[in-house]
Protein backbone atom coordinates (compact mmCIF):
# COMPACT_ATOMS: atom_id res chain seq x y z
CA UNK A 1 0.00 0.00 0.00
CA UNK A 2 2.66 2.40 -0.08
CA UNK A 3 5.19 3.66 -2.71
CA UNK A 4 8.61 2.27 -3.53
CA UNK A 5 11.40 4.06 -1.69
CA UNK A 6 12.90 7.16 -2.69
CA UNK A 7 16.27 5.74 -2.20
CA UNK A 8 16.38 2.82 -4.49
CA UNK A 9 13.92 2.65 -6.87
CA UNK A 10 14.44 -1.01 -7.58
CA UNK A 11 12.76 -1.78 -4.37
CA UNK A 12 9.37 -1.93 -3.43
CA UNK A 13 7.55 -1.18 0.02
CA UNK A 14 4.39 -3.08 0.40
CA UNK A 15 0.95 -2.78 2.66
CA UNK A 16 -1.36 -5.76 2.42
CA UNK A 17 -3.94 -5.96 4.92
CA UNK A 18 -5.81 -9.19 5.28
CA UNK A 19 -9.38 -9.08 5.95
CA UNK A 20 -10.60 -10.22 9.04
CA UNK A 21 -13.10 -11.41 11.28
CA UNK A 22 -14.98 -8.78 13.06
CA UNK A 23 -13.07 -8.84 17.37
CA UNK A 24 -15.93 -8.79 19.91
CA UNK A 25 -14.84 -8.19 23.66
CA UNK A 26 -15.77 -12.01 24.58
CA UNK A 27 -17.62 -12.55 27.42
CA UNK A 28 -16.31 -10.68 30.84
CA UNK A 29 -13.41 -9.09 28.58
CA UNK A 30 -11.26 -6.54 30.26
CA UNK A 31 -10.09 -3.45 28.76
CA UNK A 32 -6.60 -3.47 27.64
CA UNK A 33 -3.92 -2.59 24.95
CA UNK A 34 -6.05 -5.77 23.15
CA UNK A 35 -9.65 -4.13 23.24
CA UNK A 36 -8.39 -0.65 21.61
CA UNK A 37 -6.37 -2.46 18.99
CA UNK A 38 -9.54 -4.33 18.49
CA UNK A 39 -12.27 -1.47 18.47
CA UNK A 40 -9.64 0.17 15.83
CA UNK A 41 -10.19 -3.02 13.41
CA UNK A 42 -13.94 -3.08 13.96
CA UNK A 43 -14.30 1.04 13.63
CA UNK A 44 -11.77 0.14 10.55
CA UNK A 45 -14.40 -2.57 8.95
CA UNK A 46 -17.01 -0.23 9.85
CA UNK A 47 -15.94 2.63 7.41
CA UNK A 48 -14.95 0.34 4.86
CA UNK A 49 -18.64 -1.18 5.11
CA UNK A 50 -20.12 2.01 5.00
CA UNK A 51 -18.09 2.98 2.22
CA UNK A 52 -19.32 0.05 0.46
CA UNK A 53 -22.55 0.99 0.71
CA UNK A 54 -22.69 4.13 -0.92
CA UNK A 55 -20.91 2.81 -3.80
CA UNK A 56 -21.79 -0.67 -4.20
CA UNK A 57 -25.40 -0.51 -2.79
CA UNK A 58 -24.73 -2.69 0.25
CA UNK A 59 -22.42 -5.28 -0.81
CA UNK A 60 -18.19 -5.88 0.58
CA UNK A 61 -16.13 -3.25 -0.24
CA UNK A 62 -14.01 -3.85 -3.57
CA UNK A 63 -10.09 -3.79 -3.46
CA UNK A 64 -10.00 -0.32 -4.51
CA UNK A 65 -12.14 0.79 -2.12
CA UNK A 66 -9.96 -0.64 0.91
CA UNK A 67 -7.33 1.54 -0.32
CA UNK A 68 -8.92 4.25 -1.13
CA UNK A 69 -10.14 3.66 2.68
CA UNK A 70 -7.10 3.00 3.74
CA UNK A 71 -4.83 6.01 2.42
CA UNK A 72 -7.87 7.96 4.17
CA UNK A 73 -7.45 6.62 7.38
CA UNK A 74 -3.57 7.13 7.02
CA UNK A 75 -4.06 10.94 6.00
CA UNK A 76 -6.32 11.74 9.00
CA UNK A 77 -3.83 10.48 11.53
CA UNK A 78 -1.95 7.99 13.10
CA UNK A 79 -2.59 4.53 12.77
CA UNK A 80 -1.31 2.21 15.44
CA UNK A 81 0.36 -0.65 14.39
CA UNK A 82 3.87 -2.39 15.48
CA UNK A 83 5.97 -5.49 14.06
CA UNK A 84 5.55 -8.75 14.97
CA UNK A 85 8.08 -10.59 12.94
CA UNK A 86 10.49 -9.81 10.05
CA UNK A 87 11.04 -12.64 7.62
CA UNK A 88 14.78 -12.53 5.69
CA UNK A 89 14.23 -14.75 2.28
CA UNK A 90 17.05 -14.76 -0.92
CA UNK A 91 20.41 -14.39 1.46
CA UNK A 92 21.72 -17.54 0.04
CA UNK A 93 25.18 -16.54 1.81
CA UNK A 94 24.56 -13.18 3.83
CA UNK A 95 23.77 -14.68 7.43
CA UNK A 96 20.24 -13.34 8.57
CA UNK A 97 22.16 -11.42 11.65
CA UNK A 98 24.42 -9.26 9.23
CA UNK A 99 20.87 -7.94 7.81
CA UNK A 100 18.97 -7.75 11.26
CA UNK A 101 21.75 -5.93 12.77
CA UNK A 102 21.48 -3.00 9.89
CA UNK A 103 17.22 -2.95 9.92
CA UNK A 104 15.94 -4.27 13.49
CA UNK A 105 16.82 -1.03 15.20
CA UNK A 106 14.35 1.05 12.73
CA UNK A 107 11.14 -1.52 12.90
CA UNK A 108 11.23 -1.68 16.49
CA UNK A 109 11.06 1.77 17.04
CA UNK A 110 8.04 2.39 15.02
CA UNK A 111 4.78 2.30 16.58
CA UNK A 112 2.47 3.12 14.19
CA UNK A 113 1.82 2.31 9.85
CA UNK A 114 3.61 5.93 9.04
CA UNK A 115 6.74 5.07 11.12
CA UNK A 116 6.72 1.68 9.85
CA UNK A 117 7.02 2.77 5.94
CA UNK A 118 9.66 5.07 7.31
CA UNK A 119 11.92 2.50 9.10
CA UNK A 120 11.13 0.41 5.83
CA UNK A 121 12.56 3.18 3.66
CA UNK A 122 16.14 3.64 6.55
CA UNK A 123 16.62 0.07 6.39
CA UNK A 124 16.29 -0.46 2.52
CA UNK A 125 19.00 2.45 2.34
CA UNK A 126 20.93 0.68 5.17
CA UNK A 127 20.79 -2.73 3.04
CA UNK A 128 21.59 -0.67 -0.27
CA UNK A 129 24.84 0.90 1.25
CA UNK A 130 26.57 -2.59 2.29
CA UNK A 131 26.85 -3.06 -1.57
CA UNK A 132 26.36 -6.63 -1.62
CA UNK A 133 22.72 -6.90 -2.67
CA UNK A 134 22.03 -5.77 -6.33
CA UNK A 135 18.46 -5.56 -4.96
CA UNK A 136 16.12 -5.13 -1.64
CA UNK A 137 12.61 -5.29 -1.48
CA UNK A 138 10.82 -4.81 1.49
CA UNK A 139 6.95 -6.02 2.13
CA UNK A 140 4.64 -5.16 4.79
CA UNK A 141 2.29 -8.20 5.16
CA UNK A 142 -0.68 -8.39 8.23
CA UNK A 143 0.30 -10.13 11.12
CA UNK A 144 -1.38 -13.09 12.45
CA UNK A 145 -5.25 -12.75 12.52
CA UNK A 146 -5.17 -13.42 16.42
CA UNK A 147 -2.89 -10.80 17.11
CA UNK A 148 -4.54 -7.52 15.51
CA UNK A 149 -2.41 -4.83 14.92
CA UNK A 150 0.36 -6.19 13.83
CA UNK A 151 2.10 -6.36 10.65
CA UNK A 152 5.15 -8.66 9.17
CA UNK A 153 7.87 -7.59 7.75
CA UNK A 154 9.46 -9.25 4.55
CA UNK A 155 12.79 -8.56 3.44
CA UNK A 156 13.50 -10.40 -0.11
CA UNK A 157 17.41 -9.38 -1.24
CA UNK A 158 19.12 -10.49 -4.27
CA UNK A 159 22.88 -10.98 -3.52
CA UNK A 160 25.56 -9.32 -6.20
CA UNK A 161 28.15 -11.10 -7.96
CA UNK A 162 30.74 -12.27 -5.62
CA UNK A 163 33.73 -10.68 -7.80
CA UNK A 164 34.34 -7.98 -9.91
CA UNK A 165 36.74 -5.93 -11.27
CA UNK A 166 37.17 -3.07 -13.57
CA UNK A 167 40.75 -1.48 -15.63
CA UNK A 168 40.99 1.99 -17.62
CA UNK A 169 43.38 4.43 -18.72
CA UNK A 170 42.32 8.24 -17.41
CA UNK A 171 43.95 11.21 -18.84
CA UNK A 172 43.91 14.72 -17.11
CA UNK A 173 44.25 17.25 -20.40
CA UNK A 174 45.06 20.03 -18.47
CA UNK A 175 47.96 18.63 -16.66
CA UNK A 176 49.09 16.57 -19.72
CA UNK A 177 49.08 13.37 -17.36
CA UNK A 178 47.88 10.05 -17.39
CA UNK A 179 47.28 7.14 -15.73
CA UNK A 180 46.27 3.43 -15.72
CA UNK A 181 43.97 2.16 -12.56
CA UNK A 182 42.38 -0.94 -11.64
CA UNK A 183 40.44 -2.60 -8.79
CA UNK A 184 39.25 -5.81 -7.98
CA UNK A 185 36.28 -6.66 -5.58
CA UNK A 186 35.24 -9.91 -3.59
CA UNK A 187 31.90 -9.36 -1.89
CA UNK A 188 30.72 -11.01 1.25
CA UNK A 189 33.11 -13.59 0.69
CA UNK A 190 32.26 -15.24 4.48
CA UNK A 191 28.87 -14.01 4.40
CA UNK A 192 29.54 -11.19 7.33
CA UNK A 193 29.15 -8.45 4.54
CA UNK A 194 32.68 -8.09 4.08
CA UNK A 195 34.11 -6.73 1.23
CA UNK A 196 37.49 -7.14 0.23
CA UNK A 197 39.28 -5.43 -2.37
CA UNK A 198 43.08 -4.24 -3.83
CA UNK A 199 43.81 -1.71 -6.22
CA UNK A 200 46.44 0.02 -8.26
CA UNK A 201 47.02 2.95 -10.27
CA UNK A 202 50.13 3.74 -12.10
CA UNK A 203 50.66 7.81 -13.45
CA UNK A 204 53.08 8.09 -15.93
CA UNK A 205 54.45 10.95 -14.30
CA UNK A 206 53.54 11.79 -10.94
CA UNK A 207 52.04 9.35 -8.86
CA UNK A 208 51.28 5.20 -8.00
CA UNK A 209 49.18 3.63 -5.54
CA UNK A 210 48.97 -0.19 -4.64
CA UNK A 211 46.73 -0.82 -1.68
CA UNK A 212 44.27 -3.03 -0.23
CA UNK A 213 41.09 -3.02 1.95
CA UNK A 214 38.49 -4.90 4.37
CA UNK A 215 34.96 -2.94 4.84
CA UNK A 216 32.76 -4.85 7.32
CA UNK A 217 29.04 -3.40 7.65
CA UNK A 218 27.69 -2.82 11.39
CA UNK A 219 27.42 -6.32 13.54
CA UNK A 220 25.84 -6.87 16.94
CA UNK A 221 28.64 -5.90 18.75
CA UNK A 222 29.89 -2.54 16.29
CA UNK A 223 27.69 0.22 16.09
CA UNK A 224 29.62 1.55 13.23
CA UNK A 225 31.20 -0.03 9.82
CA UNK A 226 34.73 -1.19 10.16
CA UNK A 227 37.13 -0.17 7.58
CA UNK A 228 40.55 -1.01 7.49
CA UNK A 229 43.45 -0.27 4.42
CA UNK A 230 46.97 -0.75 4.06
CA UNK A 231 48.96 1.12 0.88
CA UNK A 232 51.70 2.15 -0.45
CA UNK A 233 52.03 5.60 -2.31
CA UNK A 234 54.41 6.99 -4.32
CA UNK A 235 54.45 10.82 -5.49
CA UNK A 236 56.62 13.12 -7.44
CA UNK A 237 56.33 16.63 -6.58
CA UNK A 238 60.02 17.96 -8.06
CA UNK A 239 58.15 19.87 -10.86
CA UNK A 240 56.91 22.22 -8.41
CA UNK A 241 58.86 21.51 -4.89
CA UNK A 242 61.90 19.51 -5.56
CA UNK A 243 60.72 16.32 -3.72
CA UNK A 244 59.12 12.81 -4.02
CA UNK A 245 57.14 11.39 -1.48
CA UNK A 246 56.68 7.72 -0.50
CA UNK A 247 54.03 6.88 1.90
CA UNK A 248 53.32 3.13 3.57
CA UNK A 249 50.54 3.31 6.08
CA UNK A 250 47.45 1.66 7.54
CA UNK A 251 44.48 3.40 8.13
CA UNK A 252 41.18 2.66 10.47
CA UNK A 253 37.86 3.94 9.98
CA UNK A 254 36.39 4.00 13.61
CA UNK A 255 33.25 6.03 12.98
CA UNK A 256 31.29 6.68 9.87
CA UNK A 257 27.82 7.70 9.30
CA UNK A 258 25.91 10.19 7.46
CA UNK A 259 27.55 13.23 8.38
CA UNK A 260 30.44 12.16 10.99
CA UNK A 261 33.46 10.35 9.87
CA UNK A 262 36.48 9.36 12.03
CA UNK A 263 39.70 7.80 11.12
CA UNK A 264 42.90 6.88 12.37
CA UNK A 265 46.29 6.73 10.36
CA UNK A 266 49.46 5.50 10.65
CA UNK A 267 51.98 5.85 8.14
CA UNK A 268 56.04 5.81 7.87
CA UNK A 269 56.54 8.52 5.53
CA UNK A 270 59.89 9.02 3.23
CA UNK A 271 61.02 12.46 1.48
CA UNK A 272 63.69 12.41 -1.19
CA UNK A 273 65.29 14.70 -3.93
CA UNK A 274 66.98 13.03 -6.69
CA UNK A 275 68.12 15.77 -8.45
CA UNK A 276 70.08 17.73 -5.34
CA UNK A 277 68.88 20.18 -6.42
CA UNK A 278 66.17 21.72 -3.32
CA UNK A 279 65.78 24.67 -1.90
CA UNK A 280 67.38 25.29 1.22
CA UNK A 281 64.00 25.29 2.93
CA UNK A 282 62.95 21.94 1.47
CA UNK A 283 66.07 20.10 2.27
CA UNK A 284 66.01 20.15 5.75
CA UNK A 285 62.51 18.83 5.72
CA UNK A 286 63.82 15.86 3.88
CA UNK A 287 64.38 12.32 5.87
CA UNK A 288 61.97 10.32 7.32
CA UNK A 289 58.92 10.82 9.83
CA UNK A 290 56.09 9.01 11.18
CA UNK A 291 52.57 9.99 10.90
CA UNK A 292 50.58 9.06 13.05
CA UNK A 293 47.15 10.95 13.50
CA UNK A 294 43.39 10.92 13.74
CA UNK A 295 41.28 12.95 11.79
CA UNK A 296 37.52 13.94 12.15
CA UNK A 297 35.46 15.56 9.85
CA UNK A 298 32.11 16.75 9.43
CA UNK A 299 30.13 17.04 6.39
CA UNK A 300 26.47 18.07 5.13
CA UNK A 301 25.28 18.62 1.85
CA UNK A 302 21.74 20.17 1.06
CA UNK A 303 21.75 21.10 -2.49
CA UNK A 304 19.98 19.65 -5.01
CA UNK A 305 22.80 18.86 -7.06
CA UNK A 306 26.30 17.96 -7.02
CA UNK A 307 27.15 18.88 -10.90
CA UNK A 308 24.93 21.82 -10.76
CA UNK A 309 23.93 23.09 -7.63
CA UNK A 310 20.75 25.83 -7.57
CA UNK A 311 19.70 25.75 -4.62
CA UNK A 312 20.90 24.53 -0.90
CA UNK A 313 23.43 24.99 1.16
CA UNK A 314 26.68 22.73 2.07
CA UNK A 315 29.41 23.34 4.76
CA UNK A 316 32.51 20.78 5.79
CA UNK A 317 34.84 20.86 9.04
CA UNK A 318 38.25 19.07 9.16
CA UNK A 319 40.27 18.19 12.43
CA UNK A 320 43.40 16.72 12.05
CA UNK A 321 45.61 16.19 15.05
CA UNK A 322 49.34 14.43 14.08
CA UNK A 323 51.99 13.24 17.10
CA UNK A 324 50.17 10.54 18.67
CA UNK A 325 52.69 8.37 19.99
CA UNK A 326 55.90 8.87 22.08
CA UNK A 327 58.17 8.47 18.46
CA UNK A 328 60.70 11.26 18.01
CA UNK A 329 59.98 11.70 14.61
CA UNK A 330 56.34 12.00 14.79
CA UNK A 331 55.04 14.79 13.35
CA UNK A 332 53.08 16.94 15.48
CA UNK A 333 50.64 19.32 14.04
CA UNK A 334 47.09 20.22 14.21
CA UNK A 335 45.06 21.26 11.19
CA UNK A 336 42.07 22.46 10.63
CA UNK A 337 39.36 23.22 7.76
CA UNK A 338 36.06 24.95 7.10
CA UNK A 339 34.36 25.20 3.59
CA UNK A 340 30.88 26.56 3.08
CA UNK A 341 28.79 26.53 -0.58
CA UNK A 342 25.40 28.38 -0.99
CA UNK A 343 23.50 28.22 -3.84
CA UNK A 344 20.63 30.52 -4.94
CA UNK A 345 17.94 29.69 -8.19
CA UNK A 346 17.64 33.77 -9.64
CA UNK A 347 14.28 32.77 -11.46
CA UNK A 348 15.32 32.56 -15.27
CA UNK A 349 17.00 30.27 -17.60
CA UNK A 350 17.26 28.27 -15.09
CA UNK A 351 20.04 30.14 -13.34
CA UNK A 352 21.36 30.10 -10.11
CA UNK A 353 24.17 31.78 -7.93
CA UNK A 354 26.95 29.44 -6.47
CA UNK A 355 29.11 31.16 -3.76
CA UNK A 356 31.61 29.31 -1.37
CA UNK A 357 34.28 30.43 0.76
CA UNK A 358 36.84 27.77 2.44
CA UNK A 359 39.81 28.80 4.92
CA UNK A 360 42.21 26.60 6.85
CA UNK A 361 45.39 26.77 9.10
CA UNK A 362 47.95 24.49 10.13
CA UNK A 363 50.31 24.19 12.94
CA UNK A 364 53.15 22.70 15.07
CA UNK A 365 52.44 22.00 18.51
CA UNK A 366 54.31 21.57 21.41
CA UNK A 367 57.18 23.00 23.23
CA UNK A 368 58.40 26.31 20.97
CA UNK A 369 55.95 25.51 18.77
CA UNK A 370 55.91 28.65 17.00
CA UNK A 371 59.84 28.55 16.15
CA UNK A 372 59.46 24.79 14.16
CA UNK A 373 58.12 24.49 10.83
CA UNK A 374 55.13 22.57 9.89
CA UNK A 375 55.25 19.03 7.92
CA UNK A 376 55.92 19.89 3.98
CA UNK A 377 53.21 17.72 2.88
CA UNK A 378 50.44 19.03 5.28
CA UNK A 379 50.89 22.68 4.09
CA UNK A 380 48.06 23.89 1.80
CA UNK A 381 48.78 24.33 -2.09
CA UNK A 382 46.47 26.61 -4.12
CA UNK A 383 45.77 26.03 -7.63
CA UNK A 384 44.77 23.43 -10.35
CA UNK A 385 42.03 22.94 -12.82
CA UNK A 386 38.86 21.29 -10.28
CA UNK A 387 36.01 23.55 -10.58
CA UNK A 388 35.23 25.18 -6.84
CA UNK A 389 31.29 24.28 -7.04
CA UNK A 390 31.48 20.76 -7.09
CA UNK A 391 33.65 19.43 -3.99
CA UNK A 392 33.77 20.20 -0.59
CA UNK A 393 37.58 20.25 -0.84
CA UNK A 394 39.12 22.76 1.29
CA UNK A 395 41.08 26.14 0.15
CA UNK A 396 43.08 24.50 -2.82
CA UNK A 397 40.90 25.54 -5.91
CA UNK A 398 41.80 28.47 -7.98
CA UNK A 399 41.17 28.49 -11.67
CA UNK A 400 43.72 30.17 -13.77
CA UNK A 401 46.68 28.97 -11.87
CA UNK A 402 48.66 26.09 -12.46
CA UNK A 403 48.63 23.10 -9.37
CA UNK A 404 51.11 24.57 -6.68
CA UNK A 405 51.02 27.94 -8.54
CA UNK A 406 51.08 30.30 -6.40
CA UNK A 407 52.21 31.35 -2.62
CA UNK A 408 55.76 31.38 -0.83
CA UNK A 409 58.34 30.15 -2.71
CA UNK A 410 62.26 29.76 -2.45
CA UNK A 411 65.41 29.74 -4.78
CA UNK A 412 66.40 25.98 -5.73
CA UNK A 413 69.93 25.10 -5.58
CA UNK A 414 72.27 25.90 -8.28
CA UNK A 415 74.95 23.33 -9.43
CA UNK A 416 76.37 24.75 -12.91
CA UNK A 417 78.02 22.98 -15.18
CA UNK A 418 80.52 24.78 -17.48
CA UNK A 419 78.12 25.36 -19.93
CA UNK A 420 76.01 27.27 -17.70
CA UNK A 421 78.21 29.68 -16.04
CA UNK A 422 77.22 32.09 -18.71
CA UNK A 423 73.99 31.39 -19.38
CA UNK A 424 71.21 32.71 -17.01
CA UNK A 425 68.65 30.52 -18.48
CA UNK A 426 70.04 28.06 -16.91
CA UNK A 427 68.99 28.79 -13.19
CA UNK A 428 66.58 25.93 -11.73
CA UNK A 429 63.41 28.15 -10.54
CA UNK A 430 62.02 28.11 -6.96
CA UNK A 431 60.49 25.78 -5.38
CA UNK A 432 56.85 26.57 -3.98
CA UNK A 433 56.38 25.90 -0.17
CA UNK A 434 53.02 25.74 0.54
CA UNK A 435 51.36 27.99 3.25
CA UNK A 436 50.03 27.75 6.81
CA UNK A 437 47.25 30.00 6.42
CA UNK A 438 45.15 29.63 3.50
CA UNK A 439 41.63 31.45 2.33
CA UNK A 440 39.60 30.66 -0.86
CA UNK A 441 36.52 32.40 -2.24
CA UNK A 442 34.07 32.31 -5.26
CA UNK A 443 31.54 33.39 -6.84
CA UNK A 444 29.37 31.46 -10.20
CA UNK A 445 26.31 32.09 -12.15
CA UNK A 446 25.24 29.47 -13.81
CA UNK A 447 22.50 29.38 -16.57
CA UNK A 448 20.58 27.88 -19.45
CA UNK A 449 22.09 27.91 -23.36
CA UNK A 450 19.49 29.14 -25.79
CA UNK A 451 19.83 26.14 -27.73
CA UNK A 452 17.10 23.31 -27.07
CA UNK A 453 19.46 20.30 -28.00
CA UNK A 454 21.93 21.88 -25.14
CA UNK A 455 19.23 22.24 -22.68
CA UNK A 456 17.98 18.77 -23.12
CA UNK A 457 21.51 17.02 -22.04
CA UNK A 458 22.02 19.41 -19.77
CA UNK A 459 25.15 21.19 -21.16
CA UNK A 460 25.25 24.93 -19.71
CA UNK A 461 26.75 27.87 -19.58
CA UNK A 462 28.60 29.83 -16.58
CA UNK A 463 30.26 32.79 -15.19
CA UNK A 464 32.74 33.04 -12.56
CA UNK A 465 35.25 34.64 -10.17
CA UNK A 466 37.21 33.34 -7.70
CA UNK A 467 40.31 34.66 -5.41
CA UNK A 468 42.62 33.21 -2.71
CA UNK A 469 45.79 33.67 -1.14
CA UNK A 470 48.41 31.49 1.07
CA UNK A 471 50.42 32.88 3.94
CA UNK A 472 53.17 31.60 6.22
CA UNK A 473 52.87 31.63 10.02
CA UNK A 474 55.28 29.07 11.51
CA UNK A 475 59.28 29.76 12.00
CA UNK A 476 58.11 33.04 13.71
CA UNK A 477 57.07 34.67 10.38
CA UNK A 478 53.49 35.17 12.65
CA UNK A 479 55.07 38.57 13.03
CA UNK A 480 55.17 40.22 10.04
CA UNK A 481 51.87 38.74 9.51
CA UNK A 482 48.66 41.10 9.19
CA UNK A 483 45.51 40.94 7.85
CA UNK A 484 45.43 44.13 5.48
CA UNK A 485 48.69 42.86 3.80
CA UNK A 486 46.88 39.39 3.54
CA UNK A 487 43.70 41.01 1.90
CA UNK A 488 45.98 42.92 -0.41
CA UNK A 489 47.92 40.40 -1.61
CA UNK A 490 44.82 38.26 -2.80
CA UNK A 491 45.10 36.15 -6.26
CA UNK A 492 42.25 36.43 -8.19
CA UNK A 493 40.83 35.13 -11.82
CA UNK A 494 37.36 35.32 -13.40
CA UNK A 495 36.27 33.73 -16.70
CA UNK A 496 33.31 32.25 -18.78
CA UNK A 497 32.90 28.80 -19.71
CA UNK A 498 30.37 25.84 -21.56
CA UNK A 499 30.19 22.84 -18.27
CA UNK A 500 29.37 19.16 -20.05
CA UNK A 501 27.81 17.33 -16.84
CA UNK A 502 27.71 13.78 -16.85
CA UNK A 503 26.91 10.80 -13.99
CA UNK A 504 30.30 10.01 -13.67
CA UNK A 505 31.76 13.74 -13.95
CA UNK A 506 31.44 17.61 -15.06
CA UNK A 507 33.89 18.78 -17.71
CA UNK A 508 34.43 22.46 -18.00
CA UNK A 509 35.63 24.39 -21.29
CA UNK A 510 36.63 27.92 -19.52
CA UNK A 511 38.37 30.98 -20.78
CA UNK A 512 40.33 32.39 -17.84
CA UNK A 513 41.63 35.92 -17.58
CA UNK A 514 44.14 36.70 -15.01
CA UNK A 515 43.02 39.72 -12.91
CA UNK A 516 45.77 39.59 -9.78
CA UNK A 517 49.18 37.60 -9.65
CA UNK A 518 52.60 38.45 -7.93
CA UNK A 519 56.24 37.68 -8.99
CA UNK A 520 57.15 34.16 -8.86
CA UNK A 521 53.35 33.33 -9.34
CA UNK A 522 52.42 30.69 -12.22
CA UNK A 523 49.17 32.48 -13.26
CA UNK A 524 47.56 31.84 -17.38
CA UNK A 525 44.85 33.87 -19.21
CA UNK A 526 44.21 31.49 -21.72
CA UNK A 527 41.45 28.48 -22.49
CA UNK A 528 41.16 25.88 -19.93
CA UNK A 529 40.10 22.27 -19.81
CA UNK A 530 38.88 21.34 -15.90
CA UNK A 531 37.27 17.97 -15.07
CA UNK A 532 35.49 17.29 -11.51
CA UNK A 533 34.23 14.50 -9.92
CA UNK A 534 30.90 14.47 -7.90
Amino acid sequence: MAEPSENDQNSTVEGKKEEKEPQGTGNGGGEGENDDENGEEEEYEEEEEEEGEKKGGGGPPSEREKVESLFHRLSSGPVRLRVHDVVIKGNAKTKDSVIEAEVLDAFRSASTMQELFQAAGVANERLRRMEVFDSVSITLDAGPSELPGTSNVIIDVVEAKPLTGDIGIFTKPEARSWSLEGSLKSKNLFGYGDIWDASGAYGWDQASEISAGLSLPRLKAMSTPLVARVSLLSQDWLKYSSYKERLLGLSFGLLSTTRHNLAYNLTWRTLTDPTGMASKSVRRLLGHSLLSSIKYTYKIDRRDSHLRPTRGYAFLSSTQVGGLGPDSKSLRFIRQEFDLRCAFPLGFYNSALNVGVAAGVVLPWGRGFMDLPSPLPERFYMGGHSSPVCNLSGPASLLGFRPRGLGPTDSRRFIPSKSDIDDSSAFPGRDVLGGDLAVTAFADVSFDLPLSLFRESGIHGHVFINAGNLAKLTENKFKDFSFRKFGESFRSSAGFGIIFPTKLFRMEINYCYILKQFEHDHGKTGVQFNFSSP
